[in-house]
């Protein structure tokens, strides 16, 4: 036998574990919320006990997880968290020539953000040409009620969890950080208190109406609502799924961008758009209230 055409080691083994973590995010484990020991073992044609021993080890690592009521067994959470990293580590290699196009094309700083529980991360920036501009805030967290990116990211959620994240993070600081000594004395500089007669949320229902905007025109508006003479647009980026998993957003001084706000809140869109069919979605599977317009 050649060494191509040698089987590898304990490939057989891991083609098992597959198989079952295929089944477990199949249409009828989805159904049912999870599977059985005995029902794997009748889709796979194995052993009841072989399965189990396999279904303990998937479990052990986080790979899967099993009801404590049901005793079905679903997907874990670590499994999960590998997936979101994947896509997000291949999201910014695709992403950065979209944002140099935006940046140059608006002449504007351009970012792009994700969600981490009730904070928006910038995880991307490129910076406008002009000397006089907005900076780069990678690393940088921000209240996602208080911002544009933050409500696109949260625009396809409904209305349940959205009542649960606003119980718990609708009154976050508006800016996270860098604001502690040690990140300042390392070169950040410390970012200016968002003025309070801009804010645009200031309840869950003031946050329904503007997420409620936001699918219908397919982009947010800043207007120096975290700082005084800043205005932006941030518009959704879709997964395959046709879920939000990023928002691209650009921002600039008011005295150049202020009175082209919608104009550069639908260019953000198409962006974002174009971006989103290059990971893998299709406008089909986008639902029709948060499209680009």
């Amino acid at each position: 036998m050649s060494p191509q055409s040698a089987p590898r080691r304990n490939s057989s083994g891991l083609a098992r574990d597959i198989e079952i973590l295929d089944l477990l995010g199949g249409g009828e484990a989805m159904r049912e919320g999870g599977l059985g020991v005995l029902r794997v073992a009748q889709l796979t044609g194995r052993d009841k006990a072989a399965i189990s021993r396999a279904l303990a080890t998937l479990a052990d690592a986080a790979l899967i997880e099993r009801d404590d009521t049901t005793q079905l067994y679903r997907l874990g959470g670590r499994l999960y968290a590998l997936a979101a990293r994947t896509l997000e580590s291949r999201m910014v290699a695709i992403c950065r020539p979209y944002l140099k196009r935006v940046a140059q094309s608006t002449r504007e700083t351009t970012h792009l953000c994700v969600l981490r529980g009730g904070n928006v991360l910038t995880i991307m920036s490129e910076l406008s040409p002009h000397e006089f501009r907005t900076t780069g805030w990678e690393g940088v967290t921000t209240a996602a009620w208080r911002t544009p990116s933050g409500r696109v990211l949260l625009s396809d959620w409904d209305r349940s969890s959205l009542e649960r994240w606003y119980a718990e993070h609708g009154h976050d600081r508006p800016i996270v950080g860098p604001a502690d000594p040690l990140m300042t004395e390392a070169g950040f500089s410390v970012l200016p208190t968002p003025p309070a007669d801009k804010a645009v949320i200031t309840d869950f229902d003031t946050l329904l109406e503007e997420l409620s905007r936001i699918r219908s025109q397919g982009f947010a508006l800043l207007d120096e609502e975290l700082e005084g003479g800043v205005v932006g647009a941030s518009a959704p980026v879709f997964d395959l799924n046709g879920r939000i998993i990023a928002a691209i957003n650009v921002s600039a001084p008011k005295i150049r961008m202020g009175d082209r706000l919608p104009t550069l809140g639908r260019y953000v869109a198409e962006a974002a758009a174009a971006l989103s069919e290059q990971l893998g979605a299709s406008m089909d599977t986008v639902p029709a209230t948060t499209r680009p317009r």
